[in-house]
């Protein structure tokens, strides 16, 4: 890969991280006016079950938004420190396609199938 290619991907994935934190801060601005209406005394089971279903299905989808965005710091450093597409099990170079569908892979195709199974 050449560095024109690196370039778009630190490009890609700077905006995939300012995308993801945005929505982290929409999350979190949703989870804290959903505590304030926690407890309420005029609430119904069916709401509060309701309440608490959607507060963790808030939480889930943080957890993964913010290891996306670790996955994304990761692959930024790499860029940085040169070693941007490079298996870390084989060191053999990742392939290109799945840099384009992955930007963050971390193994090559032949190592995440063996990783998988």
């Amino acid at each position: 890969m050449t560095n024109t290619n690196y370039d778009s991907f630190h490009q890609l994935l700077k905006k995939d991280r300012k995308r993801l934190g945005d929505q982290l801060d929409e999350i979190r601005a949703s989870r804290s006016s959903a505590k304030r209406r926690e407890g309420s005394p005029f609430g119904k089971r069916e709401e509060e079950a309701s309440e608490t279903a959607d507060l963790e299905n808030m939480i889930a989808q943080e957890k993964r938004i913010l290891d996306q965005i670790v996955n994304i710091e990761n692959a930024l450093k790499k860029i940085e420190a040169g070693t941007f597409g490079i298996c870390e099990k084989c060191g053999n170079p990742i392939e290109a396609i799945r840099l384009e569908a992955m930007p963050t892979a971390r193994l090559c195709i032949t190592d995440a199938q063996k990783t998988s199974r």
